[in-house]
């Protein structure tokens, strides 16, 4: 086996399964009607396009039943690696309201937050929405799983609180972690 191709197959065997399919356009966030963001998920994905919805667990106590539901950490939206060249791929998806956008340009999401995501809801940890921080200290977690991700450092009670944020739309997710393994940046 050559090392080239020795090379490219560990590279592939280190790639998480969704790294896979990922194309060189911009995300974008998709505003979408009301618990339409499945259908519309499954309808980008059968049309060929990446996307991603940050879903989490949630309990919910019914009477004297607990209810164990999926739901998106960012209600009404959905994210997509999309240009202006499938804008009506996009816009012909049944539940799609519109691409989030400023002055009628559609807004970028960084790759990094994207990722932030997706390593926060893999990770296992306790997590949930979190009202978007626009004033607070930046940091880093040092060790663990979640190992590189930034975030403001937040107190809720006698937990400490890693908050990702997708600036765009203004909303962010808290992560639990130990005060010590963050580092100011």
């Amino acid at each position: 086996m050559s090392l080239f191709l020795a090379k490219a197959l560990s590279q592939h065997a280190q790639t998480p399964h969704w790294a896979e399919t990922i194309r060189s356009e911009p995300w974008v966030a998709l505003a979408v009607r009301f618990r339409l963001e499945r259908s519309v998920q499954q309808g980008l994905k059968t049309a060929g396009l990446e996307t991603f919805v940050p879903w989490h667990t949630v309990r919910r106590r019914r009477t004297s039943r607990v209810r164990i539901m999926q739901q998106n950490l960012f209600p009404g939206y959905v994210f997509c690696r999309s240009t202006f060249t499938d804008r009506q791929t996009v816009m012909s998806q049944p539940g799609v309201a519109s691409v989030v956008s400023f002055n009628r340009t559609p807004a970028t999401i960084p790759d990094s937050e994207i990722e932030s995501l997706r390593r926060a809801i893999q990770s296992g940890s306790i997590l949930g929405p979190w009202p978007f921080l626009q004033v607070g200290q930046r940091v880093r977690i040092e060790c663990g799983v979640l190992e590189g991700i930034e975030g403001i450092l937040a107190r809720k009670a006698d937990a400490w609180n890693l908050v990702v944020s997708v600036e765009v739309l203004q909303r962010s997710i808290a992560i639990a972690v130990e005060r010590d393994m963050v580092r100011p940046i």
